[in-house]
């Protein structure tokens, strides 16, 4: 009597084991689906950006550190990409990003950086492409938020890091009076006059940096917040990177307007301006940054074939 019995409890625990297992395991196939069927998100957004390099900056001598920001150099940028999502873990980013920087000598009163009396702003141009790596996953949840269905509803939250590949337009003009004028052909430390002094060129790489959070308002939308650094290699965002060359030379060779944007001092000490002192440190690169504020909006580019509740 004991074994016959013995049988069909053991069945029934099979049977229980399975009802218990299975939901989840179907569960956790449909949330794979409906992943894959929204993984590419266009992205459009807005926010500041600043500059971090020889000009302006904090009472300091010049870094490319975030302690030499100068809040009030703060400009607008604009951005917008489409996001791949190649796991619920991994995913590719291409955007471009325009975003003005600018400094100014005038607002530091460090010594040196404030005799100087050099400026700039430029527009940048960036075409990127970010592998993004979360460490909060968006997780796929119902379609609607219905009281008293349960279920898996979604983490409306998720979060990421990011590092990537980047190339950017930059081009350099500094004040005369009351107008802007180019300085890159103008070779403000001596470019193109000598064989170690070579023009600096207008596109350069840099490599994305950064942090991102969005907050999922349904299904499709979305808002992100993203700030990210821009390492680069290149000191010549500002114009200003190694030491002063010959100012005559440079009247003579490029002209008068050259030579007023070599040296924008007052000339009270000029020994401190004088051929082969220190006008901007090239060890350290110039850096800029952008903090975007986005909407995004998945596209559906595949078929699920379970239903989505």
């Amino acid at each position: 009597m004991t074994l016959t019995r013995s049988i069909p409890m053991k069945k029934l625990y099979l049977l229980l084991a399975i009802a218990i297992v299975l939901p989840g395991f179907m569960n956790a196939q449909r949330y794979k689906q409906r992943w894959k069927a929204y993984r590419t998100e266009v992205h459009f957004g807005a926010g500041p950006s600043n500059f971090l390099g020889e000009l302006g900056g904090a009472d300091q001598i010049g870094t490319d550190y975030l302690k030499d920001l100068e809040i009030s150099q703060t400009r607008l940028s604009l951005s917008g990409g489409l996001r791949y999502k190649l796991s619920q873990m991994f995913a590719l980013n291409t955007k471009i990003t325009y975003g003005k920087l600018s400094g100014d000598d005038n607002l530091t009163k460090e010594f040196f950086r404030s005799y100087r009396n050099l400026n700039f702003k430029t527009n940048i141009y960036e075409l990127s492409t970010n592998l993004e790596i979360a460490f909060i996953r968006e997780q796929v949840g119902h379609r609607y938020r219905l009281r008293g269905v349960r279920g898996q509803r979604g983490f409306e939250m998720s979060a990421y890091g990011f590092i990537g590949i980047g190339a950017f337009y930059f081009n350099p003009k500094g004040q005369n009076g009351s107008s802007w004028v180019k300085l890159r052909n103008l070779g403000t430390e001596g470019q193109g006059l000598t064989s170690t002094r070579k023009k600096y060129s207008n596109v350069q790489l840099c490599i994305p940096v950064g942090l991102g959070f969005k907050y999922s308002v349904g299904r499709r939308w979305g808002i992100g917040l993203e700030y990210g650094i821009r390492k680069t290699f290149t000191d010549y965002i500002d114009d200003a990177s190694k030491t002063y060359y010959d100012n005559n030379t440079i009247f003579i060779e490029n002209g008068a307007l050259a030579a007023v944007m070599a040296d924008k001092s007052n000339k009270e000490f000029p020994y401190i301006t004088s051929a082969g002192e220190q006008r901007g440190d090239p060890r350290d690169k110039d850096s800029y940054m952008f903090a975007i504020i986005s909407i995004n909006y998945k596209l559906r580019t595949g078929r699920s074939s379970f239903p989505m509740f």
